[in-house]
């Protein structure tokens, strides 16, 4: 019997599914736990996010990506361990202390080459790529960041991923506060618009998987 549209999982329905799918390497596991300990441990992506970012990467054949928001390294790590030995991570986030937790993690996982990290404002070191000429030389892009300035990072991300690359987005339902009207901080009321204008896109086609916080998924047309 369907049900006919997405389940909201209980604990024991999640744990479930994480038990007959998730095939979590013992260095990912650790990272996870090493930041479970840390004050804002929110920022870090589910595991099953981590392996479905690395699935897609895999599925599309991705050998250069972009990464916006870095925190402590799970969805980088996750992606490095897909890529082929010639891939590569260009890395965006503004924090030496966050990433100093995944720069130690890169290492022992043996991919610190495959990954770039770039510490300054994410769009500077995009709008850089398109100076340098990188437009559409991209396969793939994780955008994890601020939501504030999440519409400019996907603009210039749509502009440096090649046609039918893909770009993924973090955290677009929000905890459900995209549907509560009384709320217009500036986070808040930037997802609600940014889910809005990727909904009449025609430059993409869209799906918003309800893995996690939510993650949209945005394809490049030709």
């Amino acid at each position: 019997m369907s049900t006919g549209k997405t389940l909201n999982l209980t604990q024991n329905l999640y744990e479930y599914l994480l038990s007959v799918s998730l095939r979590e390497p013992e260095i990912l596991l650790q990272l996870r736990q090493e930041t479970a300990q840390h004050p804002r441990a929110n920022m870090q992506v589910a595991p099953e996010q981590g392996q479905f970012l690395a699935f897609l990467v895999k599925l599309i054949g991705a050998k250069k990506t972009l990464e916006v928001g870095v925190f402590t390294g799970y969805s980088s790590l996750s992606v490095a361990l897909a890529l082929p030995p010639d891939g590569k991570i260009i890395a965006c986030d503004v924090s030496e202390e966050f990433t100093s937790v995944a720069r130690r993690y890169w290492e022992k996982a043996g991919v610190a080459d495959k990954i770039d990290l770039r510490i300054a404002p994410a769009t500077e070191t995009l709008e850089y790529l398109l100076v340098q000429g990188q437009a559409e030389t991209f396969d793939f892009a994780f955008i994890d960041a601020d939501k504030e300035n999440y519409y400019r990072y996907y603009e210039l991300a749509l502009q440096l991923v090649r046609p039918s690359g893909l770009i993924a987005i973090d955290n677009v339902l929000w905890s459900g506060r995209v549907l509560q009207p009384e709320l217009q901080d500036s986070s808040t009321t930037a997802i609600r618009e940014f889910n809005s204008k990727l909904a009449e896109d025609d430059r993409i086609d869209v799906s918003l998987i309800a893995i996690a916080d939510g993650l949209t998924l945005a394809r490049k047309r030709h």
